[in-house]
């Protein structure tokens, strides 16, 4: 059964259903591969590549707080450049690739026009089977790019193409959503803590 089945009374018992899962979402996130996803983040930070960052939609707004989190947070006491771009924020592009060739092109023809070697891509897609997204992971992975894959529900076919898959276990997308925008914001801090002295840490926002 999914989340919600049935009426709520009021809002206050949704949001106590809702961060019920949301709590239950976060944990079944393997940490391990929480892990990886972060070494190849940091990895490419460090090498001076860029990430490059897509999704739709809601993740569409994740892929671009992601530029900001990471450009601006990351490098704030570190010694780290994190070039970050959102394939899903330039318009004009977008708008161009899909008139001109097919709305499942947009992430892969951009990555063909941009990516380099030693660069990386991460996606973000609750189903994990938006075409345009799988397009771009089917182009990084023959031009040798580590693909991170943020998904939700069954995983689709990011999941099985990635190389780091951080799969949230929940069938409801807003859930996903909020999972996803949290792993987003936890990779940055973390790596961000990494580079840091523990007295630093204590001075600083966060």
């Amino acid at each position: 059964m999914t989340f919600p089945d049935e009426k709520f009374t009021s809002p206050g018992d949704f949001a106590d259903a809702y961060y019920q899962r949301l709590a239950t979402a976060a944990a079944s996130v393997d940490r391990a591969r929480l892990a990886a996803a972060s070494d190849i983040i940091e990895d490419t930070y460090r090498r001076k590549n860029t990430l490059y960052v897509c999704g739709n939609g809601g993740s569409a707004a994740i892929s671009g707080t992601f530029v900001c989190d990471h450009s601006k947070l990351v490098q704030t006491d570190t010694d780290l450049t994190a070039r970050v771009v959102s394939l899903a924020d330039n318009i004009s592009m977008i708008t161009a690739i899909s008139n001109d060739l097919s709305y499942d092109d947009i992430f892969l023809y951009q990555l063909q026009t941009l990516a380099n070697a030693g660069d990386a891509l991460l996606t973000i897609s609750a189903s994990g089977d938006s075409e345009n997204v799988v397009r771009a992971i089917a182009w990084a992975k023959e031009n040798d790019l580590p693909v991170i894959a943020f998904t939700g529900f069954e995983g689709g076919r990011s999941a099985k193409m990635a190389d780091v898959n951080l799969h949230v276990d929940s069938d409801n997308y807003g859930v996903v959503e909020d999972t996803h925008q949290s792993l987003m914001h936890i990779l940055a801090q973390y790596i961000r803590l990494k580079q840091m002295s523990p007295e630093l840490i204590t001075q600083r926002k966060f």
